[in-house]
C-alpha cells in the first residue's frame, strides 16, 4: 500500500470553488474510479490559508498510473473542471507526493473515556 500527498495552493480567494468542485463533482468521479481519498484538510494555522491538502490511498503505482490517467481523460472530470474555471483559473500549483512508511511507525490506539 502507497500513499499519495497532494497539496493544492489555490488563487486568492479561489478554495471555496475548489472544494465545491470536489464536493459536487470530483469525490463522485473518483468513487466510480474506484480512486480512494483518506482525508480532506485546510490549513488552520500555517503558512498559507489557500491550500487544500489531501491523501489517496493507492496499491501501486502501477494502480495509480491507470486510474490516474482515466480520472484525467474522464469526460465528466473534463467538464466540471471547465465548469469551476468558466471564470479563470482556480489553482495556483500542485505538488504531489508519493510516502512510504517508515520503519518506526505505529497505529495510533483510540481511548475512549470511561462514561
Amino acid at each position: 500500500m502507497i500513499h499519495e500527498m497532494r497539496i493544492y495552493t489555490c488563487l486568492p480567494g479561489k478554495l471555496p470553488a475548489l472544494k465545491e468542485r470536489f464536493e459536487t463533482a470530483t469525490l463522485a468521479i473518483w468513487d466510480r474510479l474506484g480512486i480512494r481519498p483518506l482525508g480532506f484538510w485546510t490549513t488552520m494555522i500555517g503558512p498559507s490559508s489557500n491550500d487544500l491538502i489531501y491523501f489517496l490511498e493507492w496499491q501501486s503505482l502501477e494502480e495509480r498510473e491507470r486510474k490516474w490517467a482515466e480520472f484525467v481523460a474522464d469526460p465528466a472530470w473534463k467538464e466540471a473542471s471547465a465548469k469551476s474555471e468558466a471564470a479563470g483559473p482556480i489553482i495556483a500549483n500542485i505538488a504531489s507526493s508519493i510516502l512510504q512508511p517508515t520503519g518506526f511507525f505505529r497505529p495510533l490506539i483510540s481511548v475512549e473515556a470511561d462514561g
